[in-house]
């Protein structure tokens, strides 16, 4: 196995990442890899899945898959139970950072900032818009607990759906988003012999700081 995993590599050949295609601030590059990433990653890949990586009030790291929801100028946002494990992280430390990578264009983002709650409205107009099954989901989960067994869960989906048999449900208090704020982006571009592309943005006072660093 040992042997079998050290053997396990790819010459990364299919583009490259310089100076005079990239744009003086982040926001607008991370949204052409977006697209070309949607136009270009076929299932079981999700264009928008990201790692987003967290620390706990131990300072222990903690990460996992979640699915990106929003972007703006502001930054990247995405949705969970605020009393869930990565919820009580994010009170206890709120710098966080996510990863994004997309195997097939060679490509790699990593985001490092300060994460926010979004206002009730931007996560109620969020929670509206979702099947109905996923905001039944938000009021049964007692997301990162301990619970017994599936049956328990499904237990309390019916229940939920019971309570809100004769109306819609509304957004829970205890469910809503952040907004991860980028003070760094990093933008990997697979090279050959693995001499990659990596351009560093950094905010300084306010101001994109585009340099190149070492792979």
């Amino acid at each position: 196995m040992t042997q079998a995993l050290a053997d396990m590599r790819r010459d990364y050949t299919r583009d490259g990442l310089t100076e005079a295609n990239a744009p003086g601030e982040p926001f607008a590059l991370f949204r052409q890899w977006f697209e070309d990433a949607v136009k270009t990653e076929q299932p079981p890949v999700e264009a928008n899945a990201m790692t987003l990586a967290t620390v706990d009030a131990q300072g222990r790291p903690h990460c996992r898959v979640l699915l990106l929801k929003g972007l703006d100028d502001q930054g990247f946002t995405f949705f969970t139970n605020y009393d869930s494990a990565k919820g009580q992280q994010l009170a206890a430390s709120p710098f966080a950072a996510m990863t994004f990578f997309w195997p097939t264009l060679e490509r790699q983002v990593r985001i490092e900032g300060r994460a926010v709650k979004v206002t009730p409205q931007e996560s109620d107009a969020y929670y509206q818009v979702r099947p109905l099954g996923s905001r039944l989901g938000a009021w049964a989960s007692p997301q990162s607990r301990v619970i017994a067994d599936r049956a328990q869960l499904e237990g309390l989906l019916k229940a939920t759906e019971q309570r809100f048999s004769d109306t819609q449900p509304d957004c829970p208090q205890h469910w809503g988003g952040y907004r991860l704020v980028p003070e760094r982006i990093e933008f990997w571009q697979g090279r050959a012999s693995r001499l990659h592309d990596r351009l560093n943005y950094r905010l300084d006072d306010h101001s994109w700081v585009r340099e190149r660093l070492a792979p």
